[in-house]
């Protein structure tokens, strides 16, 4: 469905395809959008019963047969495209003068709807939108087609919040895996959307490719986060202007605070020079991958702040339309359009000057022998000329369609046509393996019969084996996969008994398994051994505490220093470093008890019985007394061990009397 053009009127009642039906199949019901190259409508396919778009090309446009025939060629390529973010085509077909296509119908609204109602995005909504756009022109990109009009208008999201891109109008096809596209429009023609124009998209005969659409995609997301353009101008030519000579500024400086990763993303995208942007839409994606994988949460859910959107003011539209910049500037309005750049504002090369000579008032006999000769090199220059022009076709044919053809089957049809091919194999995506991608000079062009035609077959989509990363540190895995082409994805953590903690227990998908290039692989990083259990092992004799936690798994170590215990006996353990849970294999330090801490015997000579065995027991003591001690009067009259010396607590003191 074409969403760029502008909302039709209330009435349509002197549209003439309405009520029709094209092709004897397609009814048409209700005219949605017109613009300055197509009109489109919605209809129904009264075979299959189902609702679907149909644009129409305008009769100025269907009229023009080289034109016309792109077109077709086009869709029949772009048709090939099979991906959920692309908008589909399901048939082309001519009906009297009308050219038209029949696409799938989305029902929901226009990125720029979105972008008008809300101003800028939050980061993550901004990269929910551009992944999968990047997603489908990566699909095109690889099966060799350019979008050339990427733009807000153009990006579909349905009521299901599914992204798709529409209108490959403007779409072209590259006549091999590295080969470059040059517009076939009359020289200084400009086509595409002013404010989503690559630089080498103005520049007269300059060659492009598919990073046109990378720049475009760039200035998407300048737009996506700040909500605004970035290049605006009291008219088209100013904006062109910009674009050749304004690198194109950072979203931060309209949004503080957004990620420097961001900047450097919209950088890159939109370089002036084409050879400093990603390849691709694949690579472009896979570089926003990496920067929303290195944001934080609250990096992502930023809200923006109040939009800082300027409406253009030369438009607000931004639909498709025909202009002519060749008059004198004058206010117009943004589209995707065709127009002849004004000499002043591209790089020219300025005339040489030459004098007037001053006109001749008669004839003289040797101008009218210069005039009798100058007919007569003319029909000689005529008739030598009609003589190479039916000579031709001896040394030239016309490059016949082979897409789509196996080898063989190219082969004969070039043969039929007195052509014969050279074939390259690149890998596709999109292209079955065996089936001819492109040829080179492309269909319909002129070519000597004595030159091969480059012919690209497609060995099928390119497969990589996930490498076997286990037991390798993480960046050092990581790493491994980017060498191979593959995206580092998410980690997630898990125990390991044999692999070090830090290090990559495994992939998902597993090692081995073929993917497509870029693909994200998962890594299972390691946390080290599951802990366990540590056995306590106080009060036991040193010889049993280390058995028993050599056999639970860990490592045992003894104190330097022991320590007094008036509970646990001398030489058992008095404590242990490592309780509850650890990993095992680590270690635990035992200390070693040496026994009750000493105290010095009191002196109890002289005292009585009671008073001295009182004394001795407030010390830690046990008292034994001896001799003879008549009805408890005597007082004591010595002791052993004496007065002053260490003993532990608990020993004995005998008393005499």
């Amino acid at each position: 469905m074409d969403t760029t053009l502008n909302d039709p009127p209330p009435s349509a009642w002197g549209d003439p395809h309405l009520g029709t039906l094209l092709d004897g199949r397609y009814r048409v019901e209700e005219r949605i959008a017109v613009g300055g190259m197509a009109t489109v409508y919605r209809g129904t396919d009264t075979r299959l019963d189902r609702v679907l778009a149909l644009k129409v090309m305008h009769p100025a446009l269907a009229g023009d047969a080289g034109f016309t025939d792109r077109f077709i060629r086009e869709a029949k390529a772009v048709a090939r495209l099979s991906h959920p973010n692309v908008v589909n085509v399901f048939d082309q077909g001519a009906d009297g003068g009308s050219v038209f296509l029949a696409m799938e119908y989305v029902p929901g609204r226009t990125l720029r709807d979105l972008l008008s109602d809300r101003g800028a995005l939050s980061v993550r909504a901004a990269l929910d939108v551009l992944e999968p756009v990047l997603a489908a022109l990566g699909a095109a990109h690889r099966a060799n087609l350019v979008h050339r009009d990427v733009k807000p208008e153009n990006v579909l999201i349905t009521d299901g919040g599914l992204v798709k891109v529409a209108d490959f109008g403007l779409v072209r096809l590259l006549s091999g895996a590295d080969a470059q596209i040059t517009d076939t429009t009359t020289p200084g023609v400009i086509m595409g959307t002013v404010s989503y124009l690559a630089p080498e998209q103005i520049q007269p005969s300059s060659a492009t490719d598919q990073r046109v659409d990378v720049y475009a995609a760039g200035i998407m997301l300048y737009e996506l986060l700040t909500g605004s353009k970035p290049y605006v101008g009291d008219n088209p030519l100013q904006v062109i202007y910009r674009h050749l000579h304004e690198d194109v500024p950072a979203p931060s400086l309209a949004v503080p605070g957004l990620a420097p990763e961001l900047d450097a993303i919209v950088a890159a995208a939109t370089a002036r020079d084409p050879g400093a942007r990603p390849w691709d839409a694949v690579e472009l994606l896979a570089a926003v991958q990496r920067a929303r994988r290195a944001l934080t949460p609250a990096q992502l859910d930023a809200e923006p702040p109040a939009s800082t959107r300027q409406a253009p003011r030369f438009s607000s539209a931004d639909a498709t339309s025909v202009l002519d910049l060749s008059a004198p500037p004058a206010p117009a309005v943004e589209r995707t359009s065709v127009f002849t750049a004004p000499p002043e504002s591209l790089i020219t090369r300025p005339r040489p000057y030459h004098e007037p000579t001053p006109p001749r008032r008669g004839r003289s006999p040797r101008s009218r022998r210069g005039l009798v000769w100058g007919v007569v090199l003319t029909v000689l220059a005529l008739v030598v000329a009609g003589v190479s022009y039916l000579l031709s076709g001896a040394v030239y044919a016309t490059v016949p369609s082979v897409l789509g053809q196996n080898q063989a089957q190219a082969v004969g049809t070039l043969d039929g046509a007195g052509l014969r091919g050279s074939f390259v194999q690149v890998f596709s995506e999109t292209v079955p393996a065996g089936q001819v991608i492109s040829s080179d000079p492309g269909v319909g062009q002129r070519a000597r019969k004595s030159d091969a035609i480059k012919i690209t077959v497609s060995k099928g989509p390119e497969r990589i084996a996930v490498p076997d990363v286990t037991g390798k540190p993480l960046d050092q895995a990581q790493q491994q996969l980017t060498a191979a082409r593959l995206t580092p994805g998410g980690t997630t953590q898990d125990y390991s008994p044999t692999v070090p903690q830090g290090s990559v227990i495994s992939t998902d998908p597993a090692a081995g398994q073929q993917l497509a290039v870029n693909t994200p692989v998962a890594l299972v990083v390691s946390q080290g051994p599951e802990p366990v259990s540590v056995p306590n092992t106080t009060g036991q004799p040193v010889a049993a505490a280390q058995s028993a936690l050599t056999g639970a798994g860990f490592k045992v170590a003894l104190a330097g220093d022991q320590s007094y215990s008036d509970t646990v006996p001398a030489g058992s353990v008095a404590a242990q470093d490592v309780t509850g849970t650890a990993s095992p294999g680590s270690t635990v330090t035992l200390t070693l008890s040496k026994g009750p801490q000493p105290v010095a015997v009191p002196s109890v000579t002289g005292m009585s019985e009671s008073d001295a065995t009182k004394a001795l027991t407030g010390a830690g003591f046990k008292v034994k007394s001896s001799g003879i001690n008549f009805f408890g009067l005597s007082d004591v009259s010595g002791q052993s061990p004496q007065a002053g010396t260490m003993l532990p607590k608990g020993s004995t003191v005998t008393i005499n009397f």
